[in-house]
This record gives structure tokens, sequence and C-alpha cells, in this order.
């Protein structure tokens, strides 16, 4: 151990994306930064292990390291085989994309650090919201000021953060929020249907727009009004407020 703080560092992007290349250098001012990513995008999966076929690594330079895989497999890889220890930290972003309300189920990025918090390591997912032109230092800003609290004061037991970041200059950013998870209503068709040239149709989830409701102080409503959102997420799914209803059932 080099007896400074070690972090690993993740996306759902791929290596190659400018957020995690943004995110490692900035997080070097506070430690030795690992990087184990996907070679390629994996938007969108989730958090899939991939036990159906031998994973892949290969390093491509100086601590940084491509999987054939997801982004959990990233982390499990790189907390247990690829790194000779494991690290003080895990950090998975900059995700290109916000990721709040019902998406973090299906965030490849969340979806990492909920992994990382699995292996008993503090974690934080970091998304900023936009489709193009993206203020990855904005974000990379914030992330050291978090992992920079983290190491100092630790997180609660099995819980991670899944923060998000306007895609805004750092001077028009009012201040951050901690939040609780929104809700995304679908307004429109979210599937589109086409036709290929053999005359046989194929479909795209395409989405469809997305309104959200705003009511509560909800990671949504937080960054639409500019404010970045913090909101912990835990790894204990069940909903406690239904268990005494269930147990009233005559099955």
């Amino acid at each position: 151990m080099t007896g400074r703080l070690e972090i690993l560092v993740t996306n759902d992007d791929g290596i190659h994306s400018e957020g995690i290349i943004v995110l490692a250098k900035a997080l070097h001012e506070i430690g030795d930064v690992f990087v184990v990513a996907p070679d390629r995008e994996k938007t969108a999966v989730a958090h899939s292990l991939t036990l159906h076929r031998p994973l892949r690594v290969e390093k491509i330079k100086r601590n940084f390291w491509t999987v054939d895989g997801t982004p959990a497999d990233c982390v499990y890889l790189g907390v247990n085989a690829v790194l000779s220890h494991p690290p003080q930290l895990i950090v998975s972003g900059i995700n290109k994309g916000g990721n709040m309300g019902d998406d973090v189920t299906y965030s490849g990025t969340v979806s990492a650090a909920f992994e990382g918090t699995l292996l008993g390591i503090p974690s934080f997912a970091i998304s900023i919201d936009a489709r193009s032109h993206f203020k990855f230092h904005t974000a990379a800003r914030f992330a050291v000021r978090v992992a920079r609290y983290i190491v100092k004061k630790g997180l609660p037991k099995d819980t991670f953060l899944n923060i998000n970041v306007p895609n805004v200059d750092e001077k028009e950013i009012k201040s951050y929020k901690i939040t609780q998870q929104g809700k995304w209503t679908q307004n429109g068709n979210a599937v589109v249907e086409k036709i290929d040239p053999r005359g046989k149709k194929y479909y795209w989830i395409a989405g469809g727009r997305q309104v959200f409701s705003k009511r509560g102080e909800t990671d949504i409503k937080a960054v639409s009004n500019s404010y970045i959102s913090i909101t912990p997420m835990h790894l204990d799914l069940t909903d406690y407020a239904s268990m005494d209803l269930l147990r009233k059932w005559k099955l």
C-alpha cells in the first residue's frame, strides 16, 4: 500500500468516456486512482453480473483496466481480482445523463455503487443531467468534495449516495440538496415500431417524453431548479410499511 487513499473508479459509459477520464483526474488530487471500467458502453444494464461466460480483463495503461462485462462485474473484479487489496472508496461516473427517479433501477452507474456497498466499501454514483455539451468538470469538482467528506466521516451502514448534477457552470449551481428518489411519468408512446427491409416488424424502446411529480423534495425537482441532488440509497429494498398489511392476508 502507498499510504495514500486508494479509489476505484468505474462507469457504464465505457473506459473511453470523457466523464470517467475527467473524474479519475480530479480524484487523483486526494488519492491513488484505479480505473476498472467496461470496454464499451453498458448503459441500462442495471445490477447484472456475468455468470454464463468467462470475463476478460485488459490493462490498457497504468492504473487503467477494461473488462468485457458490466459495471457490477468491474467493481467485483476490481475489488477481488484486479487490485492487490480492496480500495477505501468506490466512485461510479461521471455518467452522461441523469440517473433520477425510476431510472435508478436500470442504471449501470448506480448499480456499480450498489455493488461496492454490497462488498462493504463506501461508494457513490455521480451523473450529469444532460444529453450533450457535458460540463464534466463541475461534477468532478463536486465528486472530490463528496469523496473527501466520506473518507473523513464515512457513510451510514449499507447506504450509498446517488448524486445528480445540473449541466451548468459551477457558478450557476445554487447549492446541493439531500433528496428522495422522484417519480417519472410517461407522456407519449415509449416504443417505436418500424418495418425492416424484409417486411418484418421491429421495435425501439425509445423512452418517450417523461414528466415528473413536483411533490416532495425529489432528485428530479432539485436538479431542475439548479441544485445538486444527493439521494441516500439503501441495500435493503424491503417495504417495511407494507409488512403489517401483508401479514393480514389469508392466502
